[in-house]
């Protein structure tokens, strides 16, 4: 059987339909028996959503112990109704599980702009709280309750020893359009039974969150609602990690790191109209911020994506994209490979344009998986993001997203 946030010692949590949406789950609670260390990154949009607003006053003290996420309307630029109908969910949350509203995370997903169906959202809340379960299903109905555009559900789970005991990492994940976060609409709540401490699990979330939400791509749009939000409620029993120079930090930021890279994968496989799957790789950088502006700039370029959308091996368009990075490199040095999961092909060596196939490129550009790989022969950082190609599909979706 799947395992899903339920495994997460003290964790219970429903995925309801409250009628936001007309045939989908649209409601998620996810609770914690005990206050919990929490740590959260949110969009660096200048035009942010209410819950997020109102989640980054709550979380500043590093603790939280249930996160309310509602979907089919993003709560963004409503105005004073909005600011109210978000402030009326944490309400709502507390009085009906008897806690403080500052344990109360919240989020939203959808439309931006439409009123905020408040009462709906306080109705479904006050209803739904007394079906919170560990049930394997409440996990699923769960993941399932924060979808928009999303063709499935995104979910992952991840255990390691520690201290003689298992530690459990749960999380889920929202995202197929407006991807392209900087902390689109992308959302991900982790819930883990570590003890640990809060200004140690901020550290560890946010370099996580650079190295994999951050480097995912669909469409370059960062949205009004991102958010990643980890609850660590300490249940598990083990000695609390208290120093990132603690031995068993690394033990615990590798396994956060994989869960958190699972579900960013899995928002780019969803990629809105996406016919491709695109890992993109740059090795041999002088250091890391360089090779992550090359992934991001290579990955972003439309050109680049109709490019692997019609299986051109046009490679002067991955170099152009490179150089519009705003990073130094020498291209002249630069060796690029370009093909499936399964095989790349060497398309430029020291700078230089190496004779291949073009046929057999296009080939191995007709997989769903496209691999490409760029070394700078500069130093020895490197660099991983994913993206989509650019379809029709995608244009069509979106040019009738609200009607």
């Amino acid at each position: 059987m799947l395992r899903n946030l339920t495994n997460v010692r003290g964790i219970t949590c429903w995925g309801a339909h409250i009628g936001i949406k007309s045939m989908r789950r649209d409601l998620a609670i996810i609770h914690s028996e005990v206050p919990a260390t929490a740590a959260a990154t949110f969009t660096r949009n200048d035009v942010q959503a209410h819950p997020i607003q109102i989640s980054k006053d709550n979380i500043a003290d590093g603790k939280a112990q249930v996160i309310v996420c509602n979907a089919g309307n993003a709560n963004a630029c409503t105005g004073k109704q909005g600011r109210l109908g978000a402030e009326a969910m944490v309400t709502a949350t507390a009085e009906t599980l008897g806690i403080a509203p500052e344990l109360v995370l919240i989020a939203s997903t959808g439309i931006i702009g439409e009123p905020f169906p408040t009462e709906a959202v306080v109705e479904g809340i006050r209803a739904n709280m007394e079906k919170l379960s560990n049930e394997s299903k409440a996990g699923s109905f769960t993941a399932n309750a924060i979808l928009t555009t999303d063709t499935f559900a995104k979910e992952g789970f991840v255990d390691f020893e520690m201290d003689d005991v298992r530690i459990n990492l749960a999380g889920i994940a929202k995202g197929s359009g407006m991807i392209h976060p900087n902390m689109a609409t992308m959302l991900a709540f982790i819930v883990t039974d570590i003890a640990i401490e809060a200004d140690v699990l901020n550290i560890a979330v946010r370099e996580c969150v650079d190295d994999t939400f951050n480097m995912i791509t669909v469409d370059g749009e960062t949205s009004t609602n991102d958010m990643v939000a980890v609850m660590a409620n300490g249940m598990a029993g083990n000695d609390p990690i208290s120093s990132t120079q603690d031995s068993r930090y690394k033990n615990f930021f590798d396994n956060l790191h994989e869960l958190m890279a699972h579900l960013a994968k899995l928002i780019v496989s969803d990629g809105e109209g996406c016919s491709k799957y695109i890992a993109y790789r740059i090795t041999g950088a002088r250091d890391r911020e360089t090779a992550r502006r090359l992934v991001r700039s290579i990955s972003t370029s439309i050109l680049v994506k109709t490019a692997m959308t019609g299986r051109d091996p046009n490679w002067g368009r991955i170099l152009s994209a490179a150089g519009n990075a705003g990073v130094d490199f020498n291209h002249r040095k630069v060796d690029l490979a370009i093909g499936s999961e399964s095989e790349l092909l060497t398309v430029l060596e020291n700078g230089r344009p190496v004779d291949f196939d073009k046929n057999y490129a296009k080939r191995l550009l007709r997989e769903s998986h496209i691999n490409v790989h760029m070394e700078l022969h500069d130093g020895e950082a490197e660099a991983e993001g994913w993206g989509t190609d650019l379809t029709t599909d995608y244009i069509i979706f979106n040019s009738v997203y609200t009607t």
